[in-house]
């Protein structure tokens, strides 16, 4: 059987944590800033578990 390819796109997009869960980055960061308040800002930061719905997805994608 050949080895699976992991996709490059969800190397970049994605972390697994300790316990198997798949972390993302929270989006609407990074343009239009200067409307939103500093809290909300900062709320963004950091990364947050995926929804139960893609898991399996992405675990598709990411072999290893």
């Amino acid at each position: 059987m050949p080895k699976l390819k992991t996709k490059k796109c969800a190397t970049k997009r994605f972390k697994m944590s300790a316990t198997g869960k798949v972390l993302r980055s929270q989006g609407g960061k990074s343009h239009l800033n200067g409307y939103k308040p500093r809290s909300r800002k900062r709320n963004l930061r950091g990364t947050v578990t995926t929804d139960d719905s893609v898991v399996k997805t992405i675990h598709r994608m990411m072999p290893y």
